[in-house]
């Protein structure tokens, strides 16, 4: 029997579901059960051409279109999934392994936000004038053009509308490749838009490895990439993609501090921490996995910690009661595993977690390490999974220091009742996304994106828009033109 998950094929192409079985077999796992829910082909270079072509022939008659046209429909599609979030929730908890409890506020909700507020501002894409003397200059702006959006496993659904949303608003046509991992729910996002009104061609959906995203990447009819990743992807789709001198947004990992300082409410330190933390089991490229404690709360701190880490509650992931779900493949768990023998032969103290769960599926308890030192392999490397490293400073200086002695710089934290401290260290943090007694809040009219080896370019807020188009200036003289002879 079909499992109520598969989908009707492996990709959607102008307008339709489209199959070839000729494809590498991709199975679906559903990671709470380690079963095989479904399986999908990845693309082959005929399904590539496909999604190409009707991408760029749908592209023009989208552009020409005015900006209110294009942004009811957007909105339309966020309307459609708002009504629609139970099923697309439950389709998230099988394409992912996270809990019902998280996707049915956090996932099919933030795109259709993404969808909402892109849609509102597409009519709102103008250029200006430029007055001088009698001349003056008017500017345009344009869509780039045939976007490529890469997607990553952690936020299905929620990738794929944040890089849908402000490349359609712009006029753009997008050809989104999901993550191998989590192949279910951007073929939704696609249906939706379509049935929304989108016209056929203009938001395609094609699966595959590697070797898929590299033909896309390296097509010279492709304007633009958009990546959501690890470093090591980012460099390669970047260095791909500047030999065209195609656009790039790329949206990388992190190890991003967390910095508690004493005066901190004690409380709500814990709670950013396993935000920051334990939320979609780790699995979150912006988590605050350094965790940076004053000394003179350090006990207190790893105390209460402790205390509330056993409020996890592990289990069936479509069972609402459940607030702690699987890693999202076996061989995300293998590395996670693998990292904290590393913590333990390092030194590290454990004080909750630090072994897989003794049930189906691919769980690991959430796990704390104390007296972690800033040479330490788990603090230096992004682990992706529900390892937390405590860290101990004395001083503001040294924190900052140490803090952004990293090559990563996607986001960081600090609670402080003290605000103008608050600011000061915020400010001297190398990160894009930063959080003042709080943490990973991620709305969409915020930028999201990251500084040194975390990125390049912004997601989400006016910043997106910038990144899906491009400025034409027009010169236009008034009067006669001088010339030498």
């Amino acid at each position: 029997m079909t499992h109520p998950a598969a989908p009707k094929a492996s990709h959607f192409i102008n307008g339709a579901y489209v199959e070839n079985t000729a494809g590498t077999a991709i199975p679906v796992i559903y990671a709470a059960t380690g079963e095989e829910i479904a399986t999908v082909h990845a693309a082959t270079p005929e399904i590539v051409e496909e999604a190409l072509a009707s991408a760029q022939a749908a592209q023009k008659a989208w552009a020409k279109m005015t900006g209110t046209e294009r942004g009811r429909i957007l909105r339309r599609a966020a309307d459609i999934m708002r009504e629609r979030n139970h099923e697309l929730s439950v389709l998230e908890t099988y394409d992912t392994g996270k809990p019902l409890q998280e996707t049915l506020v956090a996932d099919a909700t933030s795109g259709a936000d993404a969808l909402e507020y892109f849609g509102g501002l597409a009519a709102s894409l103008t250029g200006e004038h430029i007055l001088l003397g009698e001349d003056w200059v008017y500017t345009v702006r344009e869509p780039l053009g045939l976007c490529v959006g890469i997607g990553a496993w952690n936020y299905p659904t929620q990738i794929a509308c944040w890089k849908a949303a402000p490349a359609l608003a712009c006029g753009n046509a997008m050809v989104f490749k999901p993550s191998e991992t989590t192949t279910l729910c951007a073929l939704k996002v696609a249906e939706i838009l379509h049935e929304a009104g989108l016209p056929a061609g203009v938001f395609n959906v094609v699966q595959g490895m590697g070797e898929v995203g590299g033909a896309l990447v390296a097509d010279p009819r492709v304007d633009k990439v958009s990546l959501t990743g690890s470093v090591p992807t980012g460099k390669k789709v970047y260095a791909a993609a500047a030999a065209d001198m195609k656009h790039v947004t790329m949206e990388l990992g992190g190890k991003s501090p967390l910095v508690i300082f004493d005066d901190a409410d004690i409380e709500n330190a814990v709670g950013g921490a396993i935000n920051g933390n334990f939320y979609s089991s780790g699995q979150v490229c912006s988590n605050g996995t350094r965790v940076f404690v004053q000394k003179g709360i350090k006990e207190k701190f790893l105390a209460r910690l402790a205390e509330r880490t056993k409020g996890a509650v592990l289990g069936d992931p479509q069972d609402e009661a459940v607030n702690f779900g699987p890693m999202v493949s076996e061989r995300q768990m293998e590395i996670v595993l693998g990292y904290i023998e590393k913590g333990k032969a390092e030194g590290a103290r454990l004080i909750c977690g630090g072994e897989r769960v003794d049930r189906p599926g691919y769980f690991i308890a959430p796990t704390v390490f104390a007296d972690v030192t800033d040479d330490m392999v788990i603090a230096r490397e992004e682990i992706f999974g529900p390892v937390m490293s405590v860290l101990d400073f004395e001083t503001e200086e040294e924190v900052i220091e140490r803090a952004n002695a990293t090559e990563f710089g996607l986001s960081a934290g600090v609670f402080t009742r003290d605000f103008t401290r608050a600011h000061r260290v915020i400010g001297a943090l190398e990160a894009g996304s930063c959080f003042i007694n709080s943490y990973n809040d991620a709305p969409v009219e915020a930028p999201f994106g990251g500084v040194k080896a975390s990125g390049v370019g912004r997601e989400n807020s006016k910043e997106a828009i910038k990144h899906f188009s491009q400025v034409k200036s027009v010169y236009v003289r008034m009067g006669d033109v001088e010339a030498a002879f």
